[in-house]
């Protein structure tokens, strides 16, 4: 028939093989940050702008869907992911991967850096928002200390050691010399369990147990130790064992 046309169904696999540049504008992650807010984008769509482009058969958008589901869409999970787990996925290189490993970070250090600015410990649950960010994910063992002075404000936070998956080594004599050096009138210990166990362990309480009478000696108090796991945390204060 003369004029006669249809419009034949439209290919989304067509579409997502694109560029992001060849999208609509209002699909471009940039373009719909820019239009509608941060607020606006999807996890997909920020890692998107992280690593810039995709590969020849994934846009950005797609690629970052991709590793966003190795990590069970999971924030927490993909912060967890290295350089070279990250460089698996075609399309992503060193580059790419710091620039996404980079951005986990920052967000973990602003969320700690929000608690730190109260400065002020006064339950457990303070301790558990300030070092939640920074150990609770890792593979393995670290062991923190916070120096506080008289109105339990925190002086400084300084990581002890690093050990493997099951333990890290503690000297219970460099602790207090720093405590010494730092003026510091108490202290709390911090340490993670990567086994997601939050008990403690005997060790854990004998060395507890050590901090505790060392401090007796040159007046300096052990506040709490408190372990930290992806999802909970364990006081000896809130136990009733310092």
């Amino acid at each position: 028939m003369e004029g006669f046309f249809c419009i034949l169904p439209y290919n989304m696999n067509e579409y997502k093989n694109l560029k992001i540049k060849d999208w609509a504008v209002e699909d471009r992650p940039r373009e719909k940050l820019l239009s509608k807010g941060i607020s606006s984008l999807s996890d997909a769509e920020l890692v998107a702008i992280l690593i810039g482009s995709g590969n020849n058969n994934e846009s950005a958008v797609e690629l970052a869907k991709k590793i966003l589901k190795n990590a069970q869409n999971n924030l927490n999970e993909l912060g967890k992911l290295s350089v070279s787990d990250l460089k698996k996925f075609r399309g992503i290189g060193e580059a790419k991967a710091i620039n996404i490993i980079a951005a986990l970070e920052l967000g973990r250090r602003n969320r700690s850096n929000d608690v730190l600015s109260k400065t002020k410990i006064e339950k457990s649950n303070d301790i558990f928002n300030l070092f939640h960010p920074k150990i609770s994910h890792i593979p393995h063992e670290e062991f923190w200390v916070i120096f506080l002075n008289r109105s339990n404000k925190i002086i400084d936070q300084v990581k002890i050691s690093q050990g493997g998956i099951s333990g890290t080594v503690t000297d219970v004599r460099i602790i207090m010399k720093l405590a010494l050096e730092k003026l510091s009138t108490s202290i709390i210990l911090i340490h993670n369990h990567p086994s997601g166990n939050v008990n403690p362990s005997k060790n854990d309480t004998e060395i507890t147990e050590k901090f505790k009478e060392a401090g007796k000696t040159i007046d300096i108090s052990v506040l709490d130790h408190v372990i930290i796991t992806e999802s909970s945390h364990y006081s000896f204060a809130d136990e009733g064992l310092l």
